[in-house]
């Protein structure tokens, strides 16, 4: 039994009850929610309480009644590890008092026994310690000052003893404390470019090495790009191996996919020879940091069929009434060049400690940033024990889950660990289709816990939209991954180069470079290439586009044009992008500044400054004309100040 009378419900941000933590990153805000009532109509008033892990002391600030029950509280996380919150609510017969006297003494109703009660309790709120509030409640008592101590009551003064002097009884604290999860900042903001290292030679027809990549980090890190992501780097098997176009038959000298990987010349510690060697990609990781850019590392855990695994464990793999050992497979697609781990064999517990020193081996080679081929297709109490194993020991090291699957499968993944994931963007490509996905996104629930991560294109997908099309479809997308999540990522080359050229009826490139060496051109640059770089730019100079969280569209007159303004809590940075969604056409109408984001009074007063085009504007009304000539520029990329007379 229990004297408390304040309920405290559905606190945010939780996960599952708690069961899973909810995550930020390092400066991001966390605005903690809950909805406390008591019974009856006493007031009711509560606090947030946040530390880290381990520390003593909380951290205490008021929570903010929103009206209906509903209260917040925001702070800021500054630093790395497990940062715990609790509420703290109480029925509060001081301030009950207080908004009750006022009330009588505006009316004129006389309040002298309230006097008295308010007396009572600023005594037992002072002890024998405070001086001013027993002054403060003998002037109350003293029925000769009766019009003064009204007057008191209702100054300013008083409110402000009321705020800073709570009556706490009858008091509810959430018994165990929720837990928030802080990252790195790279977890929520990173530009990812990805190519496949045997293609890096400048020589046609030369298979490529780590000295080749190495070569290519100037033109990399130029782009503006931080994350360079290649696809596995180990030996590809050479029994079942595929041909170009994935033909079953691969003819002599064919690579094969990198993700058929092991064969007699090692594993998944091991390097392909021709890529170099594994000082070599120590030397590549090395340099890459110096220039700002981490490497990505593909982890597929699968095996071809003449990796040293399957002799030395074919416990691992599942095995057929044959007696063959079951291949990787897709329906309608086979995938004979790929074994895939049994995670319900019997040694599963061997299976799992090789797997996580995998991880290991690779970050000490110096990786720190891994991309998880199809986890999905893994056990998830698997990955919940290896992430929180490695970020126990590095907490550093971010795992991206390539997972195009079912909703709750990829809100699963990163439920146990994943610090982002892939998504649908890369099959959202209208205006109200991307408003609709963007809202799951930043205000959904899985918010708390799901890191978006947009690529409009993988070596796996061309899609629909891009095949057949032109350099101004590929701009409008790669501007849209780049602005409406702080995390996207590109298949490079053959995005920068505008390949579109599908296997007919498929979401697949013609001639794709998982199956072949590929020679590009690696000194020209173009249209993207340019606006790649600038664009990156100000992601990089302005804080507003380094969260995914900020968003929020405005309304335009014209369903072809998608405008979004994204602006730090302080207001200092603040951007607006404005992007048509017709490449072949000129596209105008007015857009409408959101006053209530911008905190704007009665007059609109801004200066815009396009990043990529340095155009200028200013405008001065609430609604404001916008034109986008696709074959000029498909988007404005607009830095906006408020003049002094809004402030």
């Amino acid at each position: 039994m229990s004297k408390q009378r304040v309920i405290i419900e559905h606190v945010q941000p939780v996960v599952d009850g708690g069961i899973y933590r909810a995550k930020r990153t390092v400066g991001e805000r966390v605005d903690v929610t809950a909805h406390i009532f008591g019974d009856g109509h006493d007031h009711v008033r509560a606090q947030l309480l946040y530390r880290m892990q381990g520390r003593k002391n909380w951290t205490i600030l008021p929570l903010r009644h929103l009206g209906n029950d509903e209260w917040l509280g925001s702070f800021y996380v500054t630093e790395q590890g497990i940062c715990e919150f609790t509420i703290h609510a109480w029925v509060d017969h001081f301030e009950t008092w207080y908004d009750g006297i006022v009330k009588k003494a505006k009316a004129n109703v006389e309040v002298s026994l309230e006097l008295r009660e308010g007396a009572l309790m600023l005594r037992q709120l002072a002890g024998t310690t405070n001086k001013d509030l027993l002054l403060l409640a003998k002037k109350l008592e003293d029925t000769e000052r009766y019009q003064e101590s009204v007057e008191s009551v209702l100054s300013q003064a008083f409110a402000e003893i009321v705020h800073d002097y709570p009556l706490k009884e009858h008091e509810t604290t959430i018994e165990y404390p929720y837990e928030i999860l802080v990252e790195r900042q790279k977890a929520l903001f990173s530009s990812w470019y990805e190519f496949f290292p045997r293609s890096a030679s400048l020589q046609p027809g030369k298979h490529g090495t780590f000295k080749d990549c190495q070569k290519l980090l100037p033109r990399v890190a130029a782009m503006g790009f931080d994350v360079l992501y290649f696809p596995p780097i180990h030996p590809i098997g050479k029994v079942n191996r595929k041909g170009k176009n994935n033909n079953v038959n691969a003819q002599p000298g064919e690579p094969g996919s990198p993700w058929a990987i092991g064969s007699d010349e090692g594993g998944h510690k091991s390097v392909h020879p021709e890529l170099g060697t594994l000082e070599d990609f120590r030397t590549l990781v090395k340099e890459a940091k110096k220039m700002g850019i981490e490497i990505a590392m593909d982890i597929a855990f699968q095996c071809a069929p003449d990796h040293p695994y399957v002799k030395q464990h074919p416990d691992w793999f599942k095995v057929r009434p044959d007696g063959s050992i079951q291949y990787a497979e897709n329906p309608p697609k086979k995938y004979q060049d790929i074994y895939p781990f049994n995670f319900e064999s019997d040694d599963w517990k061997n299976l799992w400690d090789e797997l996580h020193s995998i991880f290991v081996f690779w970050i000490e080679q110096g990786v720190s940033i891994f991309r998880v081929d199809n986890p999905h297709t893994k056990a998830f109490r698997f990955w919940e024990w290896v992430i929180g194993e490695v970020n126990a020991t590095y907490p550093d090291v971010i795992f991206l889950s390539e997972a195009f699957t079912r909703p709750k499968v990829m809100a699963a993944l990163a439920k146990v660990g994943f610090q982002q994931g892939y998504t649908y963007f890369t099959w959202r490509p209208t205006k109200s289709e991307l408003i609709e996905y963007m809202d799951q996104l930043v205000n959904g629930p899985s918010r708390n816990f799901f890191r978006p991560n947009f690529w409009p294109n993988t070596p796996d997908i061309l899609p629909y939209h891009l095949q057949y099309a032109g350099e101004n479809n590929f701009i409008i997308r790669y501007f849209l991954a780049a602005t409406l999540s702080s995390n996207y990522g590109m298949y490079g080359p053959s995005y920068e180069f505008n390949e579109n050229v599908p296997v007919e009826g498929k979401e697949e490139y013609l001639n794709s470079e998982k199956y072949e060496v590929r020679h590009y051109d690696w000194k020209r640059t173009n249209r993207m290439t340019d606006i790649i770089s600038l664009v990156n730019r100000a992601r990089k100079e302005n804080e507003a586009l380094q969260s995914t969280w900020n968003i929020r569209f405005c309304a335009i007159e014209n369903g072809n044009i998608m405008a979004y303004v994204k602006a730090t809590d302080d207001l200092k940075n603040i951007i607006l992008c404005v992007c048509t969604m017709d490449p072949n056409n000129t596209q105008s109408g007015y857009v409408q500044v959101p006053r209530d984001v911008l905190r704007l009074g009665d007059k609109v007063n801004l200066k815009l400054h396009d990043l990529v085009s340095h155009e200028q504007y200013t405008w001065t009304q609430e609604w404001n004309f916008v034109e986008l000539n696709p074959h000029k520029l498909p988007f404005h990329l607009f830095k906006v100040e408020i003049h002094e007379s809004n402030m």
